[in-house]
């Protein structure tokens, strides 16, 4: 069904056409000599709605093309308080009016979970539970966003959740996310491709700038002056396809009338600009946990706004416009050596004004960044800090910090894509509105940031939901409602499991962490370890038996719910969370039984930890989402030259496991920054890791000696250069293997 466009014509107009078709001068109301009088003009046609609903009506046939022609969509002017919807109609015709194709998403979104009753998550849905005429709409429904700015993706995003995915990929993502209220989205796909063009301008080589930029995984931390080359060269072709992947995705964010937030230009450069550019000054970087950093090029210099120019100028003739753009001045450890910060940085924002007026800058709230002084030198109105640490701390203050810079309440629910389970959810359903009720708060918006999306749906959905709530949420409330649609369908040990989970992994406190432990299963192997990646809690956040109780719930939900993609992603998902947990109990175990030399002890405790791998392994086998395979082929899916195959395929793999070289992945302590619990990471890494540990130690307590040292960079960098296949579509059955971890953990 095309969409139905409800138009009004505006009183003013109608009036003013009336009176051209029937105002009549004196003069022409009289014979006289001359030409004959000239006819009033026509009325024009009347106003057209105010943006074509059909991006969104194009996104409903792709999202549920079964039930997308009961929609009736209808454009309705942007009033001066901001972004809303409303919802009407009877079964089977409902109408959805909205500010923006996106907020028409928002309503369908909105109408799913609350009138329907069905859940359409990131991941997992349960639109299958739809009647075949939709539900009536009692009355009208209208919601307001709370705040202009509904902000989505850390620079990190596309590194950690699939750098090497196609357009349909990012455009299911995209559909998603303005389903759940978000308006503004970083596009860091492709931006290589202004830096490549742009330099060759001021002295540099196509070979030698290919060589200088990282390979797409790890380009984030490029963007962020961390590091440059890795994994690289890449190719023209590369860099071609990305820039126009990432054209396409920002176009199709415009068509939904959602803002697509662009890398800015704030002095990156390769090295021995200075010697090639006279007059350009830069200052030295350093190392970011191993790597060298990029130069930086003095902001104030009179170099700097004739490159920036330049990158603004190939960066718009390839991406299209846009007016948000996303910098970060000495992220994490950057060094401003001889430069005025304050002046650096309105140099920067003065190079942008030039390219867009009117742009607004968005720097990422972390760590010290950004400073007061970095402030004092910008138009603050021109600003949005999107907070990484929201709920991280307590006594935060970033109406004084920031000085009244406009800001988004954020939060990063985890880093290097963590498949743990769990956010602080309960700071949200508090906080957030709390700052945005405080008098003077600059609050603006809010900001999805988990360094990997693609988990987590429940957090996704809450945090999304702040920006439509006219008040704080009931914790509560909002979790027994969750389960009441998630499956497509209110059960009572869909209700209990929810309801255990809300009051473990997803009520963590905040003070010191946004994120979950991850898991020892993947933890480079000690009898001591404590986590997997270096700066992951050392510690369990929650109480481990709520997850267990879930999955023992989960496991009793009528089996009419049971089909729906909803309930067999959270059944593994909570049954490898369960498992994962387990291992913090039984390590310490281990330990135990070695240090008293009880070598049957220890053998039989080793074999029930390598038992609860190999469960592990086959759990997540049962799940796309859980899979390596689909990873490393797309990886190798991009390039056509054997050679270049093989360094993409590098690049996927050693993010999840070495990360980087050596150096930065031993002394920088990167390596297992990314780990995963996916099928092909447990059974050919992790899994083996252990074995080989254990076999060590058993050794050691037959010989009476000390255990032998194991190169563990060796053993994962080998495998990260390796070439083997793994499956792309799941295998098992995910009910019967949750029940298996139900039982394992039993006994």
């Amino acid at each position: 069904m095309a969409s139905r466009l409800y138009l009004r014509c505006r009183p003013a107009l109608v009036v003013t056409a009336l009176a051209l078709l029937t105002a009549v001068s004196p003069a022409a109301t009289t014979a006289a000599p001359g030409p004959a009088p000239v006819p009033a003009p026509a009325a024009g046609p009347p106003p057209g709605p105010p943006f074509d609903t059909e991006p969104a009506r194009a996104a409903l046939e792709r999202l549920m093309p079964s039930v997308a022609g009961q929609f009736e969509l209808e454009a309705v002017e942007e009033p001066g308080s901001g972004d809303y919807f409303s919802l009407s109609g009877t079964a089977g015709a409902i109408r959805v009016r909205g500010t923006s194709p996106a907020t028409l998403l928002t309503g369908v979104g909105w109408y799913l979970e609350r009138v329907a009753g069905v859940d359409i998550g990131w991941p997992g849905d349960s639109l299958g539970r739809l009647p075949g005429r939709l539900p009536k709409v009692t009355g009208t429904v209208t919601r307001s966003a709370a705040v202009p700015h509904r902000y989505a993706l850390n620079d990190t995003d596309e590194g950690y959740s699939g750098a090497y995915r196609g357009f349909a990929s990012y455009r299911h993502d995209i559909d998603l996310m303005a389903l759940h209220g978000v308006n503004e989205v970083f596009v860091p796909t492709g931006a290589e491709y202004a830096y490549h063009h742009a330099l060759q301008r001021f002295g540099y080589t196509a070979a030698e700038l290919r060589a200088w930029i990282p390979a797409p995984a790890h380009q984030a931390w490029w963007l962020l002056q961390n590091m440059s080359g890795f994994a690289g060269p890449v190719s023209e072709q590369l860099i071609d396809a990305r820039a126009a992947l990432g054209s396409r995705i920002a176009g199709h964010l415009r068509s939904l009338g959602m803002t697509p937030v662009l890398p800015g230009f704030f002095g990156t450069v390769p090295p021995d600009f200075a010697a090639r550019n006279p007059g350009a000054v830069t200052v030295p970087q350093g190392r970011w946990v191993g790597f060298a950093r990029p130069d930086w090029l003095d902001p104030t210099g009179p170099v700097f706004a004739q490159l920036a120019a330049a990158y603004y100028r190939v960066q718009q003739r390839r991406f299209g416009d846009t007016d948000m753009f996303k910098m970060d001045l000495l992220h994490e450890g950057g060094t401003p050596g001889p430069v005025d910060v304050a002046g650096a940085a309105g140099a920067v924002q003065q190079a942008l004004e030039t390219a867009h007026p009117g742009a607004t800058w968005v720097m990422l709230g972390w760590q010290r960044n950004p400073s007061e002084t970095l402030l004092s030198g910008v138009d603050r109105r021109r600003v949005l800090v999107v907070d990484g640490l929201s709920d991280r701390y307590e006594g935060l203050d970033r109406d004084a910090q920031w000085g009244g810079t406009p800001y988004a309440f954020g939060s990063i629910g985890n880093f290097g894509g963590h498949t743990s389970l769990g956010a602080n959810t309960a700071v949200w359903a508090g906080r957030f509105h709390a700052w945005l009720t405080a008098p003077g708060s600059a609050l603006r918006g809010i900001a999805y940031l988990p360094e990997g999306t693609g988990g987590n749906p429940a957090a996704f959905d809450l945090f999304t939901e702040l920006a439509w709530e006219p008040g704080p949420v009931d914790h509560r409330e909002w979790f027994a409602a969750y389960a009441a649609r998630r499956y497509g369908g209110a059960d009572p040990h869909a209700a209990a499991a929810w309801e255990q989970l809300r009051l473990g992994p997803y009520s963590m406190p905040s003070g010191t962490w946004s994120e979950p432990q991850d898991g020892l299963l993947a933890a480079r192997p000690s009898l001591t370890a404590a986590r997997a990646a270096r700066w992951s809690p050392t510690a369990m956040r929650y109480d481990a038996a709520t997850v267990e109780r879930a999955l023992a719930e989960l496991l009793r939900v009528a089996p009419r719910l049971r089909a729906t993609d909803a309930y067999r992603f959270d059944v593994v998902d909570v049954a490898r969370q369960a498992l994962s947990n387990r291992g913090r109990v039984l390590l310490p175990r281990i330990r135990t039984a070695y240090e008293a030399k009880d070598t049957e002890r220890f053998r039989e405790l080793v074999a029930e930890w390598n038992a609860q791998l190999e469960l592990l392994g086959r759990l997540v086998a049962s799940d796309r989402r859980f899979l390596l395979g689909p990873w490393l082929a797309d990886a190798r899916a991009w390039s056509t030259d054997p050679a270049e195959r093989d360094r993409l395929e590098y690049d996927a793999r050693s993010i999840l496991t070495t990360w980087g070289d050596r150096v930065p992945s031993e002394s920088g302590g990167l390596h297992d920054y990314a780990n995963r619990e996916w099928a092909g990471l447990v059974r050919d890494v992790y899994a083996p890791r252990w074995a080989a540990y254990f076999a060590s130690l058993d050794t050691a307590l037959t010989n009476r000696t000390d255990p032998r040292p194991i190169d563990w960079f060796a053993r994962d960098d080998a495998w990260a250069r390796g070439h083997e296949k793994y499956p792309t579509t799941p295998t098992g059955d995910p009910v019967a293997l949750a029940g298996e971890v139900l039982a394992a953990l039993s006994q």
